[in-house]
């Protein structure tokens, strides 16, 4: 006899189909062995009753989760847009995605141990600041990949753009644009800021500009964006253009110039990296670089999946070609 009580169990849903528990079970652990018409008619039973798996009690029995962690910056608009594609990407495969927010009252080991006491059986890591030692030693634990920056770590694979391209890219487009004094708001000494100042300094020599002008904002942020654009309009020779580390710093970077009755482009050119949300936005219509989210994305979830499900042990390193998405914040220089 079917549960009456207000809350469907799983029996109710194998009763209306005519199969047993344990064959619903499968079907909701996406385990092999149910047939795909048995699958769908599962599915449908339990949305028509309203059924939902008590996930909790399942990890408890189950020897695998087939949970993903993914720790992210919830301020970053690109992060964001990276797990949305990655929620997307592990669907496919057959696993969920549990996020892990580094905000600034939990950084990113207090995340991980968080991700980890879940039982997640995988990490993604988006644009982590972590040393090395921190990475070598998670992913002699569990199959981790990090996304978005360089990474030597032998145990863990990676997928990311060239940075020092891109930002080569924005500099080769602001140098055909008659610009020559070009500055870059760079972003602090991590691994990814890194690699975009030295990609900025290495253009800038190959176009013959000996006399780089780089302001540190310290972060990623939109503040740190805003205090760096203060720094350039107190200094005694305005650039003619701004290379901002990534598109929050020149939000922050544009409202300054904005307040201070500058115009963009005409007066002064800015460029930011990611492609972001806001970037896209008319509003703010920003030249960037974009770092394809989406193709990251399904590039890590592979890898992980690939650890996971295949017992592939050897690194994986993906790098792709970021391309300049040219908007209204860049224009002819006005020396």
């Amino acid at each position: 006899m079917a549960n009456t009580s207000a809350r469907p169990t799983m029996q109710d849903v194998a009763d209306k189909v005519g199969v047993s528990k344990a064959t619903v079970s499968l079907v909701f652990r996406r385990a092999p062995g149910v047939g795909e018409q048995t699958r769908r008619r599962v599915l449908e039973a339990a949305e028509e009753l309203g059924y939902r798996m008590n996930r909790a009690a399942a990890l408890m029995t189950a020897r695998r989760s087939h949970l993903i962690g993914a720790v992210a910056q919830i301020g970053n608009s690109f992060h964001a847009e990276v797990v949305e594609n990655i929620v997307a990407a592990a669907d496919l495969a057959g696993y969920e995605i549990v996020l892990g927010a580094v905000t600034p009252t939990h950084d990113e080991q207090r995340v991980i141990g968080t991700l980890m006491d879940f039982r997640c059986e995988g990490m993604l890591l988006i644009g982590t600041e972590l040393e090395s030692a921190t990475i070598s030693r998670l992913g002699d634990q569990l199959p981790t990949v990090v996304i978005g920056r360089r990474t030597t770590v032998p145990s863990v694979d990676v997928v990311r753009t060239n940075d020092s391209r891109g930002i080569g890219a924005v500099v080769d487009h602001l140098v055909a644009l008659g610009h020559r004094r070009i500055v870059h708001v760079a972003a602090g000494q991590g691994v990814i800021a890194s690699d975009r100042r030295n990609g900025f300094l290495r253009a800038l020599h190959r176009h013959g500009v000996h006399d780089p002008v780089i302001v540190d904002a310290g972060g990623f942020t939109e503040e740190a964006g805003m205090a760096a654009a203060e720094q350039l309009l107190s200094a005694p020779i305005r650039p003619t253009a701004v290379v901002c580390a990534n598109d929050r710093l020149a939000v922050g970077v544009l409202d300054v110039l904005r307040r201070g009755r500058l115009e963009v482009p005409d007066d002064i050119s800015v460029t930011g990296f990611d492609d972001s949300v806001l970037a896209r936005m008319s509003s703010i219509d920003l030249t960037t670089v974009s770092q394809q989210p989406k193709a990251q994305a399904e590039q890590a979830i592979d890898a992980v999946v690939g650890r996971l499900d295949r017992q592939r042990t050897e690194r994986v390193t993906t790098t792709l070609l970021p391309e300049l998405v040219v908007r209204a914040t860049t224009g002819r220089a006005n020396t």
